[in-house]
């Protein structure tokens, strides 16, 4: 952890976040507890020394362990255990994406288009769908410019490189098709026309307790336009 110095000028550059959290309030585990005095809880400038006092203020020992003692009862009650997603993710995520090339390659069809899939820019598409997830659950963007390097290697001089990521929280792929299509950025990819024209689409699952799930897909293009 790199503090910010809050006294710094404004063109000193200050180091970027690497972590989830944005204020911390406290730090503790079953043996001990600290108490963040200092004047902002920001994570960006706290000082995480434990041992300065005046920086955390901790708990002594026997009021932990008047609380945390063996035996000790809650007057809250517990709550009901949540059940483990029985979706496999992986299995989900390439049944999804298999049905997905299939509406596509007969929507290109009916339209006279034939139809020709890169699996290299598809594989490219997975780790921008997983930061969108941990950015929607953390509110932490991640990856961008990996991302964005890996593109650019990826899509030749002269080409076009188009993508359309989109999140739903179900798995009905003849559905989510449906909705990408009304989107007209998405429509124009799933179209493309142009001078080799390349498709990917990437899905992935993402399983949280009691089977709830997050369904992230990207359609993706890669051409050269014909002028």
């Amino acid at each position: 952890h790199r503090p910010i110095n809050p006294d710094d000028p404004p063109l000193v550059e200050q180091p970027k976040p690497l972590y989830p959290y944005r204020t911390t309030g406290c730090i503790f585990n079953h043996q001990k507890f600290f108490g963040n005095c200092q004047p902002s809880d920001a994570v960006e400038v706290c000082v995480f020394d434990l041992r300065d006092e005046s920086k955390w203020k901790p708990m002594s020992g026997e009021a932990i362990k008047s609380v945390c003692s063996p035996g000790t009862t809650s007057s809250v009650p517990p709550f009901p255990p949540l059940c483990a997603s029985t979706i496999d993710a992986a299995v989900t995520s390439n049944e999804i994406e298999l049905q997905l090339r299939i509406l596509v390659s007969e929507h290109r069809k009916d339209l006279g288009l034939s139809t020709v899939w890169d699996d290299q820019l598809s594989y490219l598409l997975s780790p921008a769908l997983a930061a969108y997830e941990l950015e929607r659950t953390t509110s932490v963007s991640a990856g961008n410019e990996e991302f964005q390097d890996a593109v650019r290697r990826a899509v030749p001089d002269g080409h076009t490189f188009k993508g359309f990521p989109i999140h739903f929280v179900y798995r009905n792929a003849r559905r989510s098709f449906a909705t990408c299509l009304r989107s007209p950025f998405c429509e124009e990819i799933i179209c493309c026309r142009g001078d080799q024209v390349r498709l990917a689409v990437r899905v992935r699952v993402f399983t949280y307790p009691e089977s709830a799930c997050a369904v992230w897909i990207m359609f993706a293009c890669k051409y050269r336009s014909v002028l």
